[in-house]
């Protein structure tokens, strides 16, 4: 089987929220079974440079105008405000979402989500300052607290910055199973909140 996962990315995101999905589907791409294969790429609005969190430069991969087919799409989160303006980002996530197996965001990127229509009815949460914050602005969600991460069929929301990490390991295990999950947090030497 192979998977394609894009992880959308812009100015001022958090770098752990997609440095730390990024390193975990590449290192289970390096692990996976023979037959088996998973691409991970960024993908931000334009193919030029963006400044994540810190002044933190990556250049991604693809733009929203050209990617491959994704199966998986994660929103990482960080100062996301000046992206929910931008209504070609959102149309885009809601658009590339109607196809994908798994949808997901980490932290704040669950604003992105709930504001492309994706989460509402569903049970999801968020970085704990900003609870309250996506309980008042999306009454139809269930936001829930003091969990590290939640998945709601195919959408998956987590906590903030490192909860990103437990997630993907947990949509790892998901797609290709336990055991290829388990090898990725040792080969990573990270212990996942279960």
């Amino acid at each position: 089987m192979a998977v394609n996962v894009g992880i959308y990315i812009y100015d001022d995101a958090e770098v752990l929220d997609f440095a730390g999905p990024y390193e975990v589907f590449a290192v289970a791409s390096r692990l996976c079974a023979e037959g088996e294969k998973i691409s991970v790429s960024l993908i931000g609005a334009t193919g030029q440079t963006v400044r994540a969190r810190n002044g933190f430069q990556v250049v991604p991969e693809h733009c929203i105008d050209d990617h491959p087919r994704l199966d998986v799409l994660i929103v990482p989160g960080g100062i996301h405000l000046a992206e929910m303006e931008k209504p070609g980002v959102i149309d885009w996530i809601r658009s590339v979402s109607a196809d994908a197996k798994i949808v997901a965001s980490v932290c704040t990127g669950a604003f992105l989500l709930a504001e492309a229509g994706l989460l509402d009815g569903l049970s999801v949460t968020t970085h704990l300052e900003d609870i309250a914050d996506l309980r008042a602005s999306y009454p139809a969600l269930e936001v829930r607290e003091n969990v590290r991460w939640l998945r709601s069929g195919r959408v998956a929301t987590s906590a903030g910055i490192s909860a990103g990490i437990d997630m993907s390991l947990a949509l790892v295990s998901d797609l290709f199973g336990e055991g290829l999950a388990a090898s990725t947090a040792r080969q990573m030497e990270y212990d996942p909140v279960r």
